[in-house]
C-alpha cells in the first residue's frame, strides 16, 4: 500500500524542513543544541502537520541512539517497559530515543512511569502534543524537559512543500501535469498552517485533475471547515480579538458569529484559551463564578472535540456576553504590578513575615473576623489599587468591605 504523499516526501534534514525556522533554521535553538552535542528531553507543542514527527526523526538521525515510536492513544505501560528492556541489548547499548506522540493521552501514572528511565539516562524522550503542555503534562516530566513551540507553517513556506510534492507526483507517475504557483498558494493559504493536510489535498487533486490544476477544482476539494481561516496569519488573531471585544461589548449575537467562524477553522484550542481569559479579564468580579463555569465548559469542549465542542463553548459565550462586566480586579493588579516594577514596597512589614515576629494580630480572634492593622509596606501605606465596580455583586461586596472598616462611602 502506497504511503501518503506527506510520508513519502518527509524531509531528511533540517534544511529541507518548511516552517519552524526559530527551532531548526540556521540559527534555530534546537539545531544549535544538536550541533554542540547537546541532546535533552524535549516536549514539542503545536498544531498538527507542523513538523513535530519529522523533527524527531531528523534528531534521531543526528545521534547514535535507537529510535522507538509510540502513540499515547494506543500505548500502555508495558510498551514503555518493553522499550526500556532494549537498553540491555546491543541495539540499545548507546541509549534509546523514544518519540511519544499525543502524550496528553497518557494519564499521570503513565507519565510518571517515564521518570525512572529519564533519570538514569536510558531513554531520551521527545514527546509531542497538540495541547498546552503546561496543562496536560505532569510537572515532574516538564521539569526534566525543554519545551519547544511549533507554529502553524506560513503559506509561503507551505508553498515550497506543495511544489516539491507536485514535482514528486509527476516523477512517480511519469506525467507532466501543471500547477501554477498561484493555485498552489491558494491551497497553501487554506491549509491552516497544516502541511500534512495540504499535501493530502494536493495528492487527491493530482490524481483527479486533467493536464492543468485549476483553482476552482482545488476549492471543490477543500474541507468545508477550512474556509479562509489562516492560523498562520493575522486573520487568526483578528477573529480572537473580535470575539473578545464582542463579549466585552455585551453583543451576544456578534460573539456567537465569531465563535462559529473560529471553530469553522478548526481552532478549538485558541477559542478555549481566549474564553478563559475573558471570564477573568472582562466579567471578573461582576460574576465571580464565571471563570469556574467557563473552565468547566472548556474542559467539556476538549473532551468532546469538534464539532460537539461547540455546545459547551456556545454556553460559555452566551454567559460571558450577557452577564455584567467588570475589569476591577485586572485594573487593580496592573496598578500593583506597576509599583512592583518601579521598585516600591521592597521592605514588607515585619509583623507579617513570620510567626517569630510579634505584633501580628490574628483577624479570626476578633469580632467579625476583622482587626485594623497595616498590611502594605511602609512606602505604600494608604495606597489604593482596587476600586469596586458598579455591578450588584461588587456593590454588595463593597458594602460589606466598608462596614468592616466603619466607612460610609
Amino acid at each position: 500500500m502506497l504511503q501518503p504523499l506527506a510520508d513519502r516526501m518527509r524531509p531528511k534534514t533540517f534544511d529541507d524542513m518548511v516552517g519552524q525556522t526559530h527551532l531548526f533554521g540556521e540559527n534555530g535553538i534546537v539545531r544549535k543544541m544538536l550541533e554542540k552535542g547537546k541532546l535533552t528531553n524535549m516536549i514539542f507543542s503545536g498544531p498538527p502537520g507542523t513538523g513535530k514527527t519529522t523533527a524527531a526523526n531528523i534528531i534521531a538521525a543526528h545521534t547514535d541512539k535507537q529510535i522507538y515510536r509510540l502513540n499515547a492513544t494506543t500505548a500502555s505501560l508495558s510498551d514503555i517497559k518493553k522499550i526500556a528492556e532494549e537498553t540491555k541489548s546491543i541495539f540499545g547499548s548507546s541509549g534509546i530515543l523514544l518519540y511519544l506522540d499525543e502524550i496528553q493521552y497518557f494519564n499521570k501514572k503513565q507519565q510518571q512511569s517515564l521518570l525512572e528511565y529519564l533519570e538514569d539516562g536510558r531513554i531520551v524522550l521527545i514527546a509531542s502534543t497538540t495541547e498546552n503542555p503546561y496543562f496536560c503534562i505532569y510537572n515532574a516530566l516538564l521539569s526534566r524537559s525543554s519545551v519547544f513551540e511549533f507554529k502553524p507553517v506560513p503559506a509561503k513556506e507551505c508553498l515550497i512543500a506543495l511544489r516539491r510534492g507536485w514535482d514528486l507526483l509527476n516523477r512517480e507517475e511519469g506525467a507532466q501535469k501543471e500547477a501554477s504557483d498561484e493555485v498552489l498558494t491558494f491551497l497553501a493559504e487554506r491549509g491552516g498552517g497544516d502541511v500534512r493536510r495540504s499535501l493530502g489535498i494536493l495528492e487527491n487533486a493530482f490524481a483527479l485533475c486533467d493536464a492543468v490544476l485549476e483553482k476552482e477544482f482545488v476549492a471543490s476539494l477543500l474541507p468545508s471547515f477550512t474556509g479562509n481561516f489562516d492560523m498562520a496569519g493575522d486573520v487568526h488573531y483578528d477573529l480572537l480579538s473580535c470575539l473578545q471585544k464582542s463579549i466585552r461589548g455585551s453583543d451576544v449575537d456578534a460573539a456567537m458569529f465569531y465563535l462559529a467562524k473560529i471553530l469553522a477553522g478548526g481552532d478549538l484550542l485558541s477559542a478555549c484559551r481566549r474564553l478563559l481569559v475573558i471570564a477573568s479579564e472582562d466579567v471578573g468580579q461582576a460574576y465571580p463564578l464565571a471563570p469556574a463555569i467557563v473552565y468547566a465548559c472548556v474542559q467539556s469542549a476538549k473532551e468532546l472535540g469538534l464539532p460537539e465542542a461547540a455546545l459547551p463553548l456556545s454556553h460559555a459565550v452566551a454567559l460571558l456576553a450577557t452577564y455584567p462586566k467588570s475589569n476591577a480586579a485586572y485594573e487593580a493588579y496592573a496598578k500593583a504590578s506597576e509599583d512592583v516594577l518601579t521598585g516600591l514596597g521592597v521592605e514588607i512589614p515585619t509583623h507579617l513575615q513570620s510567626p517569630l515576629f510579634r505584633g501580628y494580630r490574628y483577624p479570626h480572634s476578633f469580632p467579625n473576623h476583622y482587626v485594623e492593622q497595616e498590611y502594605l509596606p511602609a512606602d505604600l501605606k494608604g495606597k489604593k489599587y482596587y476600586t469596586f465596580g458598579t455591578s450588584k455583586t461588587e456593590q454588595m461586596a463593597k458594602a460589606y468591605y466598608d462596614a468592616l472598616r466603619g466607612n460610609k462611602g
